[in-house]
């Protein structure tokens, strides 16, 4: 009669297993693995295990003691508070760093500004030039019979070979300025404190060498 009643017990606990293999396959695996079977399917729920050996029980799940589930939620509690602080910060309005900028030159009016010719200027060109620390060689394109020799003092910021191909601004009506190394016959602009930290000036795609700057 001991032997019915566990015989029952273990196929009732098979038909259990079962039907909770679709959400449960890793506990239902394991129990496969107790009752000696390849797999529990359902056309086994027609077959009932009599006669069948079935291995020694393991346990199949740890049991969740009160103070773990306890250490878990307040693990839960404190992820939900971090995670509102960050929102709470993130949403904060944010301090403006006041940068230090040099101060803006003596005001101009409109005809003098309009003295300066700035144009678009394509670098064909760019070699470092022997004996100069801070100079470059440029060989700009502003639409005119030939291009324009410019020596800029970009050394430090720019390798030569990625200047080539590149579009800047320039100043065009500059007088020219004979220099040991040579005639400079204008200027590029360049934004920056100096050394190092220098950015030439760069138009949109789709200007054009000489067209000019307004």
């Amino acid at each position: 009669e001991v032997q019915a009643i566990c015989t029952d017990g273990i196929n009732a606990f098979a038909v259990l297993m079962t039907y909770l293999s679709p959400v449960l396959p890793k506990l239902a695996a394991k129990a496969a693995e107790f009752l000696n079977v390849e797999a529990l399917t359902w056309q086994g729920l027609n077959e009932p295990l009599l006669d069948h050996p079935v291995n020694k029980f393991k346990p199949m799940m740890q049991r969740i003691e009160e103070s773990s589930l306890e250490a878990l939620l307040e693990a839960a509690k404190q992820d939900a508070a971090d995670e509102a602080r960050t929102k709470a910060g993130n949403n904060a309005p944010r301090k403006t760093e006041k940068r230090e900028i040099e101060p803006i030159a003596e005001t101009i009016d409109i005809q003098q500004f309009g003295a300066v010719d700035l144009r678009i200027a394509k670098i064909l060109e760019a070699d470092h030039v022997e004996g100069a620390d801070k100079l470059l060689r440029l060989s700009l394109d502003i639409g005119e019979d030939k291009p324009r020799q410019v020596f800029a003092g970009i050394k430090a910021a720019y390798d030569p070979a990625t200047l080539v191909g590149r579009h800047t601004v320039m100043v065009a009506n500059l007088a020219p300025r004979k220099m040991k190394f040579g005639l400079s016959e204008g200027m590029v602009l360049a934004a920056g404190s100096g050394g190092s930290d220098l950015h030439i000036l760069s138009p949109d795609e789709g200007a054009t060498p000489g067209t000019r700057v307004k």
